[in-house]
């Protein structure tokens, strides 16, 4: 039997990847579009599996350019060499890929139903932490499963932290509160209603354009009124987001529900701090068994700038970890893409500062529910 080699895709092996794609799969199929974008993404890698100049397989590798996680987005093997080992090799080359790419996390998608690829991750160790429900084209289900494939010293045990997206584009804040909240409390609702209700509790009225996000203060009295322990770090002292909005009258609203949040806050014992939160004040907290939600820009993941609230779920030598309310489907995500994201600690303290005159840091940190 002739020898299989598995190389880079190239340019001239679109026609036969097609080729394998129909031959592979009857929906989900990648089209011919995608797949030149694939090719000439320097950041992703495919690999194809040649048996004498035929392609036999394949796998697509995506790479997360700030979180240095790696997925594995599609596998085919043809049906005339399925048995032979070959989808455990090409999954051992696409991890090899990414360590060489220095990341640290493999995530993929499989068929809820598809028994011999999920038994073949589970046998290299993959654990499934996950299921996505309608994600195929029709209607099926996708079990998400991950390896750790490079390795630092042990992560230190923190809080177990739920993950819940936002479910509209304004509402990032509460939905990261929704996370903090309900990694200290079980009985946390986990609904649009109650990430609906933070977010009339915590806005901002204006920001931006379209509906108005949430600020640290807001979000730290919704943590409060909810019977959590709550303290504030915020670099700037006076109104915040006044330069995302041009209009006079509308940054008189944002000075005036400033005011009215601080008013509110001196009346429960929610503790303000007027500097920077640090990355070891944050691990300490961490280790405390409180939460931190922490408002970025979005530049680093997607090059946007946008205020964005994330939470926090531990910290190692190397890494942030961070829930991303944030799912963009259109752009292929799904919730294992926004899961503990590994974000390399250095480009954290970057993400962490909104606005480019005087970038504003702020950071609401959860405590235990107050007895």
């Amino acid at each position: 039997m002739t020898e299989i080699t598995i190389r880079h895709a190239r340019t001239e092996d679109l026609d036969a990847l097609l080729k394998l794609e129909n031959r592979c799969f009857r929906d989900d199929r990648i089209s011919r579009r995608s797949f030149r974008r694939f090719l000439e993404m320097p950041r992703d890698r495919l690999m194809v599996a040649d048996q004498a100049g035929q392609l036999v397989g394949y796998c697509l590798i995506l790479m997360n350019a700030a979180t240095r996680l790696a997925r594995i987005y599609s596998l085919a093997v043809d049906p005339q060499v399925r048995g032979q080992g070959l989808g455990e090799r090409l999954v051992q080359e696409a991890e090899q890929e990414a360590v060489a790419a220095d990341r640290i996390v493999m995530r993929l998608e499989v068929r809820e139903d598809n028994a011999p690829a999920i038994a073949l991750y589970q046998r290299l160790g993959y654990r499934q932490f996950g299921t996505y429900r309608d994600y195929y084209e029709d209607h099926g289900n996708a079990l998400r499963f991950e390896r750790r494939i490079l390795f630092y010293e042990p992560r230190r045990e923190f809080l177990p932290v739920p993950y819940y997206p936002q479910t509209t584009e304004f509402t990032c804040g509460p939905a990261a509160l929704i996370m903090a909240m309900a990694a200290l409390n079980e009985q946390q609702p986990l609904t649009t209603l109650e990430e609906l209700q933070i977010w009339r509790e915590a806005t901002t009225i204006f920001m931006l354009a379209g509906h108005g996000g949430c600020g640290p203060h807001g979000l730290a009295l919704a943590a409060w009124r909810r019977g959590f322990e709550a303290s504030l770090w915020v670099s700037h002292e006076g109104p915040l987001f006044l330069e995302t909005v041009r209009s006079q009258d509308k940054k008189r609203v944002l000075s005036l529900v400033h005011q009215g949040f601080l008013q509110d806050i001196g009346q429960t014992g929610i503790g303000i701090h007027h500097e920077p939160l640090s990355l070891q004040d944050m691990e300490d907290a961490l280790l405390q068994g409180r939460i931190p939600v922490i408002l970025i820009s979005t530049w680093q993941l997607n090059r946007s700038r946008v205020p964005h609230w994330v939470t926090v779920c531990a910290m190692d030598q190397h890494f942030v970890y961070l829930h991303d309310p944030d799912i963009d489907t259109d752009d292929g995500e799904t919730v294992a893409d926004k899961q503990y994201l590994p974000i390399d600690r250095r480009i954290f303290e970057k993400m962490s500062r909104y606005g480019r005159n005087q970038p504003l840091q702020a950071t609401v940190i959860v405590g235990p529910r107050r007895s």
